[in-house]
Parts: C-alpha cells; sequence; structure tokens
C-alpha cells in the first residue's frame, strides 16, 4: 500500500482521483472504479503498489509493438485491477477486481526487484501491460524511474483513458506506448467499457507532444465495431491527428468473458480493415492473432522488405540509423 500521486482533497473527507478520466470523487473508506484505489481517513491510498500479478520476459512484439526495438525483449509486469470494465476482456481474472474482493492478489515485488530482473533476463525494456498501468501508476512511475537510470526503456500498453495529469508527471520517463482504440462511437465505449471516446483521443494526441513513441491496436469485433464507415473514421483520426507512419494493429476477436454471443473475426475483415487503413494513408497496417503476411514490416517508399517476422521469429534489416537499407528512407519508430 502506498499513497497515491495524484489525487486532492474536495471537503467532508472525501478525495478525487487524477489518475484517470473518471475522476472518481470517493467517499472515506470507499474504492474508485478500478477498486484498487481507495479512500482511507481522506488519503487516498493504492492498494495494489508493490502486489505484481504477473511478470514475464516477452518478445516485445507480443505488446504489440512493432516498431520499437524490433526482436528484442521486454520485462512485462502488471497489478491487479482496470479503469474500464470491458465486456470483452481478455485478461479479466487480474483485471476486473470484484467488490468483494478486500485482498488485492499478487507478490510482493519492488520496483528495484522489477528493474534488476529485467535487466537479469536481458531485457532492453520494461513494459507495463496485461491490466492497465494507470491503476498501477505508482509502482510503474518508481519502476520507469529506476529503469531509465539504468539505460532501459519504458513501455505502457494502454486503454488510453488517463488523465492528462498523469502524462505529465511520466511524459519524462516514457519512451513508447500501445495504446487501444476500441472504437470510434462514443456508444461502444459507453455501453461495451463504461467508458468515454474523447479522453482516448486526447491521450493519444498528448502523448505525440510529449515525444512518446505511439501504435494504436484495434480489436475488431463482428457485428460491433467493424463497420466500414467507422473504420474509415478511425483511420482517418489516426493518420491526420498523430499521423500517416502511425502504425495500426487491428486484432482479431476470438469468444471471452461476457462477449461470447458472436464468432471469431473472418480474416477478410481483418483485410477490408487493413485496406481502408491503406487508403486513407497509413503507412503500417498490421494483422494480430492471425497469421499473415501483414506481419512484415516493409518500406513505404520503396516496398523494401524492412522487418521480417514469423511469429515471435524476428529479422530486422533496418539501418542502426533507423532507415530503410534499400533508398535510405527513414523507418518510424526506434530502432
Amino acid at each position: 500500500m502506498k499513497t497515491a500521486y495524484l489525487y486532492k482533497p474536495i471537503g467532508q473527507g472525501k478525495v478525487q482521483c487524477r489518475i484517470c478520466s473518471h475522476y472518481c470523487k470517493i467517499d472515506p473508506g470507499k474504492r474508485g472504479i478500478c477498486r484498487v484505489r481507495e479512500n482511507r481517513g481522506g488519503t487516498l491510498v493504492s492498494l495494489n503498489y508493490d502486489h505484481v500479478i504477473a511478470a514475464n520476459a516477452d518478445p516485445v512484439e507480443k505488446k504489440p509493438l512493432f516498431h520499437f526495438k524490433p526482436g528484442s525483449r521486454s520485462f512485462s509486469i502488471a497489478a491487479m485491477g482496470c479503469n474500464l470494465s470491458c465486456r470483452f476482456c481478455q485478461n479479466a481474472d487480474i483485471a476486473q477486481v470484484s467488490d468483494r474482493e478486500d485482498r488485492i492478489a499478487g507478490s510482493p515485488f519492488s520496483p528495484g526487484d522489477i528493474v534488476a530482473q529485467a535487466i537479469a533476463s536481458g531485457c532492453r525494456s520494461i513494459a507495463y501491460t496485461y491490466t492497465e498501468p494507470s491503476v498501477f501508476f505508482e509502482l510503474a512511475l518508481d519502476t520507469a524511474r529506476l529503469a531509465k537510470a539504468k539505460g532501459l526503456y519504458n513501455i505502457f500498453v494502454t486503454n488510453g483513458f488517463m488523465s492528462p495529469e498523469l502524462l505529465d508527471m511520466a511524459g519524462d520517463v516514457l519512451d513508447a506506448a500501445n495504446v487501444d482504440l476500441k472504437a470510434y462511437s462514443d456508444g461502444f465505449y459507453r455501453k461495451l467499457c463504461n467508458a468515454r471516446l474523447e479522453p482516448v483521443k486526447e491521450t493519444l494526441r498528448l502523448m505525440l507532444q510529449k515525444g512518446v513513441m505511439v501504435e494504436v491496436t484495434t480489436l475488431i469485433i463482428p457485428g460491433v465495431n467493424d463497420d466500414p464507415d467507422e473504420l474509415g473514421q478511425m483511420a482517418e483520426f489516426i493518420c491526420h491527428e498523430l499521423g500517416p507512419q502511425t502504425p495500426w494493429h487491428l486484432s482479431r476477436f476470438h469468444p471471452t468473458y461476457r462477449l461470447t454471443d458472436r464468432s471469431a473475426t473472418p480474416v477478410h475483415t481483418l483485410e477490408t480493415a487493413c485496406r481502408i487503413g491503406e487508403q486513407a494513408g497509413l503507412r503500417y497496417v498490421y494483422t494480430g492473432n492471425v497469421r499473415s503476411a501483414r506481419e512484415n514490416t516493409t518500406c513505404h517508399h520503396c516496398g523494401k522488405l524492412l522487418v521480417e517476422r514469423r511469429g515471435y521469429a524476428v529479422k530486422n534489416n533496418v539501418t542502426d540509423k533507423g532507415n530503410c537499407p534499400g533508398c535510405g528512407t527513414p523507418v518510424y519508430g526506434i530502432f
């Protein structure tokens, strides 16, 4: 347990949490929407600090990040909790904390321990992932600061529903992020995630302003967010407000958690979505959760194969300076 970094008293013992765009107003003895931040006598505390529920040395492509140190490994950690309640959550067992869970599960794992294990396992970065890094922000930020001092990179894999104040605190130590842009419909966010679209768009804009390397992921769910017009609007937003260099990962849905009334995404739907992204002007569009030639990175100028991927086997042909070896065109990312 640790005192929260971002909150303010608002009178009568209540506090307002400032880590995400819910801005929960929390009565004494109660918790916020994420269920892992509690008002104790007018002080907001993080219940999941150093309670690490998952820790693995993963291929960075698993995040997915395709333009960040291809072929490297990222030490990936999570604590319990999430500020969204997505009906299609793939990690619901550790992300969705029940009102009945008094004890937050996880093993003691300090920021120093995390950094030491990342170095010992040969990782180039630490990824705050699996659940939602903003709800274990105190652990993530303390770890990220130590990691940066040791020459490691820091990655957020996030739903993007965080506050500008959080990004102000994390901006100097955060190197890259994969942000879920789950749909381009506020109704989708409200109905299926208990959230809103606009704060996620604002997070993406702010990350770019702070120099964070951004990739975007959209899970394509049949009959829910696969409308071509909506996908076109999303692609236009990514291309024109984030930039045509922004990688877009289009992932295949599989029935899970509370959304089991529809089948897995047809591969042809993913292909259609990819073409929509390319027609909007995006240079790097990928498919996920399915084997495809669209896992590879090619030069948008000359078409040369830059990074070849077969699962997590990666062959990187990008030069040390981050250029295409064929025509010398700069390749977006951190290589």
